[in-house]
């Protein structure tokens, strides 16, 4: 009797650690399905009703450049999309944890070269293979297809990607004086993907709607009925005269200040500014796409840019600005 107590106790030590082991595999998958960050939906603080009043324009002084280039480049119509940023991370396939839209050159990815842009197509009406991109903005009353893939529903990204319903670009001049071409190659950023935690030292996010434009927020507005819900991309456009990118791709251009006036030792180029708009039906809740641990921030929102014009094309927007014209 002892020996067969003893031998049903084995059995049963051995078929309870088997269950213990099959149930931390389980433990392990379902923790392992689960998004790796990101919250899916911000929280209701983030979405505001009424807009601040519009920021006053600095004063211009003899010598501004009161002109303007608009550029074509359609809106995405293409789905030219991906996880990666060539601007911040060359080389990195999928680093942005995020889905970013383009415009402009078709081909743009974390392994593009200068060359290779240089030689690919592009949606913009007059030929500019310069690229533009920027975070996509999903609505979240319904799944997206990248659900369970990288950059999308596994990092925090959930909804569906929204197209906009107009890319508007936009080259600008200076309230207090005359501006220099871009440089060959220039990249740029605007914004900061890490705002929500690392604070608004190089936060630029603007969020309006297209009834009362100027008008801009740091939070996700609720536009009224009719109106699109819009992003206001504004890139810096004091250039140091000397390098087309820097280690933290910001030192090389930076922001003039309030008055427009460029710090010493640099010099104003054309602004480049981005108007993103998006049908956003009234009461449906919307979000940026954002790395997991800002979970969707609408602070975070950012885009970025290459200067892939030539020779040619740069010398005749900044002469268009300076003239005063609009082109």
């Amino acid at each position: 009797m002892g020996t067969q107590s003893r031998t049903t106790r084995r059995k049963l030590t051995r078929n309870a650690a088997a269950l213990a082991v099959c149930v931390t595999f389980v433990v392990v998958a379902i923790v392992a399905s689960r998004p790796s960050g990101g919250s899916g939906t911000p929280p209701e603080r983030l979405y505001v009703s009424e807009l601040p009043p519009a920021a006053p324009e600095p004063a211009r002084g003899p010598d501004a450049s009161t002109g303007s280039v608009t550029v074509d480049c359609g809106r995405n119509e293409r789905g030219h999309r991906n996880t990666d940023n060539v601007v911040t991370s060359p080389g990195v396939v999928g680093g942005a944890h995020h889905t970013h839209d383009y415009v402009g050159n078709t081909t743009t990815d974390a392994l593009s070269t200068t060359a290779g842009l240089a030689a690919a197509p592009t949606t913009c009406e007059n030929g500019d293979r310069s690229t533009y991109y920027w975070p996509v903005l999903r609505r979240l009353d319904h799944p997206g297809p990248d659900a369970r893939a990288h950059g999308g529903g596994r990092h925090g990204n959930t909804g569906r990607i929204m197209v906009p319903t107009a890319v508007r670009i936009e080259y600008l001049g200076n309230p207090v004086g005359q501006v220099l071409p871009q440089p060959e190659g220039l990249r740029m950023i605007t914004g900061d993907p890490f705002a929500a935690t690392l604070g608004d030292t190089n936060a630029r996010a603007q969020w309006g709607c297209s009834g009362t434009p100027g008008h801009a927020t740091s939070l996700y507005p609720r536009c009224p009925d009719g109106q699109d819900t819009t992003r206001t991309l504004t890139f810096p456009s004091c250039w140091n005269g000397l390098h087309p990118d820097s280690t933290d791709h910001r030192s090389h251009i930076v922001f003039p200040a309030a008055n427009g006036v460029c710090p010493p030792h640099t010099f104003p180029v054309p602004a480049l500014r981005v108007t993103l708009a998006y049908d956003v039906p009234e009461g449906v809740p919307y979000a940026v796409d954002s790395f997991p641990e800002q979970k969707r921030h609408p602070t975070t929102d950012h885009a970025m840019f290459i200067n892939v014009m030539t020779d040619t094309r740069r010398e005749r927007i900044a002469a268009c600005v300076n003239e005063g014209r609009h082109c």
